[in-house]
């Protein structure tokens, strides 16, 4: 009878043994943490995502590299700091860096651009954000073909000069290729028709063209899609926006957000362009 009660409480004991053997086996397991940064999919295509997988965004006042969204702003867009984020495919850590605000805090960005989450937006892949502000806060995406950018505009004259091409402070909004370069029209252009690059390319580094592919890649959603298309011009492929052949101004060195062509050779003749841009005039 002894025999069998002690085997009894050795089968029991085993028992528990094995079962706390395997509770513990199932409650050691971890899931790895997903990337800090990684694409996400959205009714705006493929966006870059934080933490939970939530939508981050760029501000145009940030045209220059530093972050312009302070005080009461960091409620309704928080920042994204991660001083060396792990990151999905598809993303170049080479993309990516680490600025101090004028608040002393870091912001990460991405092209240069700071990055910032939308506070309604709750669920994974809600892009409620997109289009605020006249279209300054646009969802982060990798691939951008133009970006919409605010600031004071300064001509090369160092004057200060308001959309209207009128001498006055006050940002206006304007757009920029996906690094903050700022892009021009020439008032003598027609719809879709390059009137000032000649055909040796001798004036190119004046005023270059703004190459693209002729496939058209992410747009800011307020611009429209169809507002965009492309000309050869000079052997080049061109970028129009309502018509309007797109240019840099050579003298703005490639800087982000620097606006010098405005003032050249007296303003009104290489406007910034936005969507309130009256649509090129035909031939």
């Amino acid at each position: 009878m002894k025999s069998f009660i002690y085997a009894n409480r050795t089968l029991l004991a085993t028992g528990l043994l094995v079962a706390a053997m395997l509770g513990c086996k199932k409650d050691d397991t971890v899931t790895a943490p997903g990337p800090d940064l990684a694409l996400g999919t959205s009714t705006l295509g493929n966006v870059i995502t934080g933490a939970g997988g939530k939508t981050l965004y760029f501000f145009g006042p940030d045209v220059a590299g530093d972050a312009n969204c302070t005080g009461g702003c960091l409620d309704t867009w928080p920042i994204f700091y991660k001083e060396t984020p792990t990151l999905g495919t598809s993303l170049k850590a080479s993309d990516f860096a680490t600025i101090t605000r004028a608040d002393g805090a870091k912001q990460t960005t991405f092209k240069g651009w700071p990055l910032y989450y939308y506070k309604n937006d709750v669920n994974t892949g809600d892009v409620l954000g997109e289009g605020i502000g006249n279209g300054v806060w646009q969802v982060a995406k990798p691939h951008y073909t133009v970006m919409i950018a605010s600031r004071q505009l300064v001509g090369n004259d160092g004057k200060n000069y308001t959309f209207d091409t009128k001498e006055g402070t006050g940002n206006s909004i304007f757009l920029t290729d996906s690094l903050g370069r700022t892009l021009y029209a020439f008032a003598s252009d027609k719809n879709n028709k390059n009137n000032y690059t000649k055909a040796d390319l001798s004036n190119n580094l004046t005023w270059p063209i703004f190459e693209t592919s002729a496939t058209i890649g992410d747009i800011p959603s307020v611009l429209g899609k169809t507002n965009f298309a492309t000309i050869t011009a000079v052997g080049k492929t061109q970028l129009t926006f309502k018509g309007w052949p797109l240019y840099y101004f050579g003298a703005d060195g490639g800087q982000r957000g620097a606006t010098k062509g405005v003032s050249v050779p007296r303003p009104g003749v290489w406007p910034v362009v936005n969507l309130t841009s009256p649509v090129a005039p035909a031939n």
